[in-house]
């Protein structure tokens, strides 16, 4: 490539050929130097293939002037970046005005000092470049950003896996029932976003962080004893009692946790979950007796999808029950158990959890 090649190109736009000329006199050694007498011409050669790098624009020309020739520019995505400098012998300090609130960079009076043009026209490339740099490298950080963002969104959701699957290889339950109940609550949240109550709440970031704070639910079963979590049938009352403590255990641990690392919207969502998942509507749950709306709503949408996968699931002490059993469960126990809200929801979006299960079956 030759030194010529490498030059900036400037355009000259002036309906007096006399005056294009004169510029390209003191121009032509730095710059290639485009010329156009008219706004037309002026136009196609901004969107050719070899675009201007500044763009010198007489004011008052016949047919189409500088102002509409810049406003032009300044309106197309393609064109809008290219600096443009007024030449101009209007000298009201409203003309200039006007030319610079059209997206003008600069304003050169008639008669035009060469030296004068030449660090104007430097000083819009020079700008022109750090423009450049500067979008390069938010563009470069806005990727390693994003990049990041997924790295870490991935190791988030591979060592909540890791965790609750550890909770449920010591129960009898399984790791499909982590996947299962992730799933119940993602449609169960989604139905329950289209009612007036929830929707500005329930928005789709929300639902997918409650989405992955939905396996931590029974995180706390780590701390239950292998004699009551592997038990091959009902629990004695005191047994009960102590396998209670799980909810406090896994609120606890994520309280912790929140408390070291910030308040953010997944510890908070999980922390409620673990602790709250067996409260009741009718606050008989444990392990603190909430009732109705004192139960976080991520929890009442817990609740229900962790019975419906426990009831369509074999466990030690019960066979699994058919979808239409688990179905008639959850709606006698709307109003006493469940919120009757989410259990309507539950009614809407039943097939998909009876699909989903049958998807992800042990």
């Amino acid at each position: 490539m030759n030194r010529a090649d490498e030059r900036k190109r400037v355009l000259v736009v002036d309906d007096v050929r006399s005056n294009i000329l004169t510029l390209n006199e003191f121009l032509k050694d730095r710059y290639i130097v485009m010329m156009a007498t008219s706004g037309e011409k002026a136009l196609d050669l901004c969107f050719s293939r070899f675009k201007p790098n500044v763009i010198l624009l007489d004011v008052i020309m016949s047919g189409m002037d500088g102002y509409d020739v810049c406003r032009k520019l300044k309106a197309h995505e393609e064109t809008r970046d290219i600096p443009v400098i007024f030449i101009t012998s209007m000298n009201e300090v409203a003309d200039e005005q006007y030319g610079l609130e059209l997206g003008a960079s600069d304003y050169i009076r008639k008669p035009v000092n060469p030296d004068i043009c030449r660090i104007r026209i430097e000083h819009q490339i020079k700008l022109q470049e750090v423009r450049a740099l500067l979008d390069n490298d938010k563009n470069h950080l806005e990727q390693l950003i994003t990049e990041r963002s997924e790295e870490l969104n991935q190791t988030q959701d591979i060592t909540i896996r890791c965790i609750a699957s550890l909770a449920e290889t010591r129960d009898n339950e399984t790791g499909n029932h982590i996947l299962r109940t992730r799933s119940y609550v993602t449609f169960l949240a989604e139905e329950l976003a289209r009612n007036p109550l929830h929707k500005d709440f329930l928005i789709p970031g929300v639902i997918d962080i409650l989405a992955k704070s939905a396996p931590l639910h029974d995180v706390g079963k780590i701390g239950i004893p292998d004699s009551i979590l592997l038990k091959p049938g009902r629990l004695t009352e005191g047994e009960f009692e102590k396998m209670k403590l799980h909810t406090l255990y896994g609120g606890e641990a994520l309280l912790s946790a929140e408390k070291k690392l910030g308040s953010n919207s997944f510890l908070k969502f999980a922390q409620e979950i673990a602790y709250s998942h067996h409260e009741r509507w009718d606050g008989r749950g444990y392990p603190r007796s909430l009732s109705r709306n004192e139960i976080p709503l991520t929890a009442r949408i817990m609740a229900v999808a962790d019975v419906y996968d426990a009831l369509i699931s074999n466990r030690c002490y019960k066979k699994a029950f058919s979808h239409a059993q688990a179905v008639d469960i959850i709606n006698e126990a709307s109003g006493a158990q469940f919120d009757p809200l989410i259990v309507s929801c539950f009614n809407n979006v039943k097939e998909d959890m009876r699909v989903r299960a049958r998807e992800l079956s042990d």
